[in-house]
């Protein structure tokens, strides 16, 4: 019964065709809104996944990376005493206002004050070591190459900055950011573009390297235990990342959006490809009661439907992947945010598959017409 079920499927293409398109276009949809969904709120870690710092020391309580508040220069002591610690450095943020030289109004954008030595850990992944010695010049800002026109420069071009004239002395991938634009500069330049006075002694993290980084843990458990240098809580990357993600996933609202979405499509999918799947069964009901007349029963028959929506999963999901990894390198070469993880994309993909196999038992309510009498009318 299953070699029925697979040459149904080859000789009555035509059926199943447009159930096969609902599955791929509904996990395609999955696909492409789980990568559009880890690329946007990935983005609103760059700082800490773009660098190879293991520990970030910051204020207490801080939910997302793009809300710290400035800490005492002291803490980074507290960092360098402890035995693990092989380097710390010290990452200043600003909110600032942008005026570009063409007309784009003003532009709100992140200020990310920075080490320039080439072996820095801030923006280490993104920035190469000649790129970052530009940033030496007094004024000079990195800009992402995809905020270029949202910003209405180009490489040299000249702009304001919280009323202080910046150069564009480089652009670079990778440095998006959520909720505003990330401007890259030295942290000289980011102090002088603070217009918080009573910040200007203060940075907003201190980023330390690990002599093992399989210790992090263990590491800022030790370094939370005091505030004799003052209020600060100290993260590893992996969870500050993580913190700050869910921070935009979750307590933004955005997430609830999300997910509700992805109910939309599932229900969407799964009611038109159960519909097709009927619509292909009630095609072949004399069949199926002419196979019910020579002694097939009703629960082989049954299993000739799941093996057909099976395979109506299995070929949808193909050409989703198919499809999807076109699309998501077209958005990759276009400085779309979109990333998506493999365990991710399995959810996806069996979510799909349940969506066909939720789809096989709806249709086989059809099986109740293949009644052998209905071979007489």
């Amino acid at each position: 019964m299953v070699a029925l079920a697979r040459k149904t499927l080859v000789h009555e293409w035509r059926r199943f065709l447009p159930a096969i398109l609902a599955v791929g276009f509904a996990s395609l949809l999955q696909l492409l809104q789980a990568a559009l969904v880890l690329g946007i709120f990935g983005s609103a870690s760059v700082y800490i996944t773009g660098s190879s710092g293991d520990l970030w020391a910051g204020y207490p309580g801080t939910q997302s990376v793009n809300l710290g508040r400035p800490i005492s220069e002291d803490i980074a002591m507290r960092l360098r005493m402890d035995p693990d610690v092989t380097k710390v450095e010290p990452f200043r943020w600003v909110d600032a206002d942008w005026r570009g030289p063409r007309d784009t109004g003003g532009v709100s954008v992140f200020v990310s004050g920075i080490d320039t030595s080439p072996d820095a850990l801030m923006f280490s992944k993104a920035l190469p070591p000649a790129l970052r010695a530009r940033l030496n010049e007094p004024g000079a800002v990195i800009v992402d190459k995809a905020d270029l026109d949202s910003l209405g420069v180009t490489i040299g071009d000249t702009a304001a900055i919280n009323g202080q004239r910046v150069r564009v002395v480089g652009v670079s991938s990778g440095l998006r950011a959520l909720g505003g634009v990330n401007i890259v500069s030295s942290l000289d330049t980011a102090r002088v573009l603070d217009v918080a006075p009573e910040d200007a002694g203060m940075m907003t993290y201190f980023v330390a390297k690990l002599r093992d980084p399989s210790k992090a843990k263990a590491v800022a458990q030790r370094l939370n235990g005091s505030d004799a240098f003052g209020p600060y809580t100290v993260w590893t990357a992996k969870d500050f990342a993580r913190q700050s993600q869910l921070y935009w996933m979750l307590d933004t609202g955005a997430g609830a959006g999300v997910l509700f979405l992805a109910g939309i499509v599932f229900l969407v999918g799964a009611v038109i490809t159960s519909q097709t799947l009927i619509a292909a069964v009630i095609g072949s009901i004399r069949e199926y009661a002419t196979l019910n007349a020579l002694g097939v029963g009703r629960g082989a028959l049954r299993k000739v439907i799941m093996e057909q929506a099976f395979w109506v999963g299995l070929l949808g999901i193909v050409c989703s992947v198919v499809i999807g990894i076109v699309l998501l390198i077209i958005a990759r070469n276009r400085s779309v945010p979109m990333e998506l993880h493999p365990l991710t994309a399995a959810a996806c993909l069996t979510l799909s598959m349940a969506l066909a196999i939720v789809s096989g038992l709806a249709a086989m309510r059809s099986l109740r017409r293949a009644d052998p009498a209905s071979l007489l009318r």
